[in-house]
């Protein structure tokens, strides 16, 4: 498959299960609920070394929110519904509620919950208070400039993370070009592009020859170790190669970001798009770039 000029690898992309939440976070002012969002999302690129995966789902207006104040969406993605909780407690308790001015809300209404708010409640020392709206629990903790709402619980859903696809181009500058095209249009409801403005330059294969080490550079992609590495997956005129990784709600949202980012990305220069997998041996669900490009 060949679109303009750039070919599209008949290959799959193999994501994999995981549980995914969604936090709502308000503020006074638009700035204060993007720097608590901000601030829980970082260190937060991959499982492999930060033990959840999270990153800005959209701004949301105030006539959205449950308290009628700006707001920004956070999806959080780990791999069990405990983990994901262990991780909201810890990021919300030390990214949001130390923000000034901020409230934090369940974005999921699903039947799976995990406790948040009780468990943050106890920060309060005993002055920590609870109410009851619309049937859901929230705590109101004291905090030096007033209170800190937040539900008592958080939904959980299964999810998929893992999501991917390679751009391989002549040079960086028309790559990155390519990847910040893709990005842009990749942004939908229900994903998040967990790397650093969405690309991520040091691709992974599973394992390495450090036994201690669980995943180490995808060598086959890396330009700088043609004729060193056993193979090279490369053709001969490209000089740099980008990643882009999907998490998702459901394989439906994931496969459409991957659809409109491979869509933005081809142009003059970009010589092929791939993507990683591992044979199929590891995560359920598989992503084909032909199906999604015709689909």
């Amino acid at each position: 498959m060949v679109i303009q000029s750039t070919e599209i690898i008949d290959t799959f992309a193999e994501a994999f299960g995981m549980w995914a939440a969604r936090v709502i976070i308000t503020g006074e002012t638009p700035k204060w609920a993007m720097a608590a969002a901000r601030a829980m999302t970082g260190f937060a690129t991959s499982v492999i070394g930060c033990r959840c995966e999270a990153g800005i789902e959209r701004e949301i207006p105030s006539d959205e929110t449950p308290d009628g104040r700006p707001g920004v969406s956070v999806l959080l993605f780990a791999g069990s519904a405990k983990g994901v909780g262990n991780r909201l407690v810890e990021r919300i308790g030390q990214c949001v509620m130390t923000c000034p001015t901020t409230a934090c809300y369940n974005g999921l209404e699903v039947e799976e919950k995990v406790i948040v708010g009780g468990k943050l409640r106890y920060f309060g020392d005993g002055y920590q208070a609870s109410k009851l709206l619309g049937g859901q629990r929230l705590w109101r903790i004291p905090v030096m400039e007033g209170e800190f709402l937040i539900d008592e619980s958080f939904g959980v859903q299964p999810a998929v993370g893992g999501g991917n696809f390679l751009v391989l181009g002549e040079n960086l500058t028309v790559t990155l070009e390519a990847v910040e095209a893709a990005v842009d249009a990749m942004r939908i409801p229900g994903v998040i592009l967990p790397f650093p403005d969405g690309v991520v330059r040091s691709g992974s294969k599973p394992g390495s020859k450090y036994k201690e080490l669980p995943a180490s550079t995808n060598d086959a992609y890396c330009p700088s170790l043609r004729g060193s590495a056993p193979k090279t997956d490369l053709p001969e005129e490209v000089t740099c190669v980008l990643e882009i990784v999907i998490d998702g709600l459901d394989e439906k949202a994931v496969g459409e970001s991957m659809r409109l980012g491979i869509q933005a990305a081809v142009r003059e220069g970009i010589v092929q798009i791939t993507a990683g997998n591992y044979g199929g041996n590891l995560g359920q669900f598989h992503l084909h770039l032909h199906e999604l490009m015709q689909g």
